[in-house]
């Protein structure tokens, strides 16, 4: 079958979920933009109040991004896409084989809009704000201050990004470890803004910097935070299926589903599985 009519059979089958996905990253390019406004901006009570503390503040960033992420995978609309929203990720559950081709494609595209829409919302709701040197529309680059800055960039990049997937892949393996398996990730992001993001902006997300980008008109490494997440998840889930030998994975929704081959989500809820009937 010419993958264009699969396409657009997918479409017509599973658009809400591609729906979800595209929400689910607009609500959190949004979230960090309005954060990032909040603790960064001059004329932010918050920002004045801890006008000396950078490493309080990108803790409190940490956290919220954190929750943000928690409330995406765990609310009905991203149990019902998976919660994804992010290209990395969906590249890994297809590589998994647990999204077809045509869906896999159509959660990127989705993606990518909400990113792009979001990032331009904050732009024209908030253009002086958002353009702000301190919050600089919360792009993702290298840093200047390292000799190296592009090649550190893209190794603390890859580094965050193989962990965050190796520890989703154990967690939705893990009978007791899967329910929380957003929690985890909500952690793990809170501790990678804290720790990480001077090294590199911390992405982890190639369509999240890409929507900043565009509302920035600023494209300076735009390739490192493309090519190390995809590059990282890919290895980390071509490495897991080496050598994991136990329960294989039953679904890619990232708040977890049961171990039985009958999934607990009613059918018109489940997200797009393969193989294609």
């Amino acid at each position: 079958m010419p993958l264009a009519h699969r396409l657009l059979s997918a479409l017509r089958r599973h658009w809400p979920h591609y729906v979800a996905e595209a929400l689910g990253l607009a609500f959190f390019v949004g979230s960090a933009g309005l954060l990032t406004i909040l603790l960064e901006h001059p004329a932010s009570p918050v920002r004045q109040s801890l006008a000396e503390s950078h490493l309080l503040r990108r803790g409190v960033m940490g956290l919220g991004l954190g929750l943000v992420l928690v409330i995406i995978i765990y609310n009905p609309w991203g149990k019902k896409s998976g919660a994804h929203i992010n290209p990395a990720v969906t590249l890994a559950f297809w590589q998994l084989g647990k999204i077809r081709l045509p869906d896999a494609v159509w959660y990127v595209l989705a993606q990518l809009c909400g990113a792009i829409g979001a990032a331009q919302l904050l732009k024209l709701g908030l253009p002086k704000f958002y353009a702000h040197p301190a919050v600089k529309y919360t792009v993702t680059q290298p840093n200047p201050v390292f000799v190296q800055g592009e090649l550190t960039a893209f190794v603390a990049e890859f580094i965050i990004c193989f962990v965050m997937m190796l520890v989703t892949l154990l967690a939705l393996h893990s009978s007791r470890l899967k329910a929380w398996a957003g929690w985890l990730l909500g952690a793990l992001l809170a501790v990678y803004v804290l720790v990480e993001t001077p090294y590199s902006g911390m992405s982890l997300n190639p369509a999240r910097t890409l929507g900043t980008a565009v509302a920035a008109g600023r494209y300076h490494g735009l390739w490192i935070y493309w090519l190390a997440p995809c590059l990282a998840m890919w290895l980390a889930t071509v490495g897991f299926l080496r050598f994991h030998h136990g329960q294989p994975l039953e679904c890619a929704i990232l708040a977890g589903c049961g171990p039985s081959p009958v999934s607990p989500h009613a059918s018109d809820e489940e997200p797009p599985q393969y193989p294609d009937e």
